[in-house]
């Protein structure tokens, strides 16, 4: 297994819509497990493959450690060709944070409730329905899988605040506890 290094928010490949997993034809085991592994050591709540510079439709989420005590423990649920059935008309916002973008929280609204399918690590399929936080995680990697990132839902005026922390990553100068990318920019 490996740490994979975190794809920062301004590389191409965060905009990009990812590709569904063929089943019958790829082997995705030791991915998934770097995938897992990269997220864990990265104190993430959960990852999509872009973030780590694949185009497959994978996102990987474990949200125990937002859940309270008296909430039932999820553990690590893995997403392959995920699709949201249904969501709720309900929306919620709460603050929101990204390992592909270091430093960066805000508020972002979203569905309370949603309806997703999906297949397992060992492509069994599921549908589940999700609310609270495992319903957030799952819409904010879900919309990394369509080249979505959660600064998109901020209104120019907030995104404009968190400008210095853009122009930082851009430029390769965020640091973060964790192994990150940034784009390189051609001379």
């Amino acid at each position: 297994m490996s740490i994979l290094p975190i794809i920062t928010y301004n590389d191409p490949i965060l905009r990009e819509k990812t590709q569904e997993v063929d089943i019958r034809m790829e082997v995705i085991d030791s991915f998934l497990e770097d995938l897992i592994e990269t997220m864990y050591h990265s104190n993430g709540l959960g990852l999509a493959a872009p973030q780590v510079g694949s185009s497959r439709r994978i996102f990987v989420f474990d949200p125990d450690p937002m859940l309270e005590d008296e909430e039932e423990k999820l553990g690590l649920i893995v997403c392959i060709n995920p699709k949201i059935i249904e969501q709720s008309s309900q929306q919620v916002s709460m603050d929101e944070g990204c390992l592909s973008i270091p430093d960066v929280k805000d508020m972002v609204k979203r569905a309370e409730a949603i309806t997703l399918q999906y297949l397992d690590e060992h492509f069994v399929e599921h549908t589940c329905k999700f609310s609270g936080w495992p319903a957030r995680i799952i819409l904010h990697e879900y919309d990394h899988l369509d080249g979505i990132l959660f600064i998109d839902h901020l209104s120019s005026f907030r995104r404009r605040m968190h400008k210095s922390q853009l122009k930082a990553i851009e430029a390769g100068e965020a640091e973060a506890p964790y192994p990150i990318r940034p784009k390189k920019h051609s001379t």
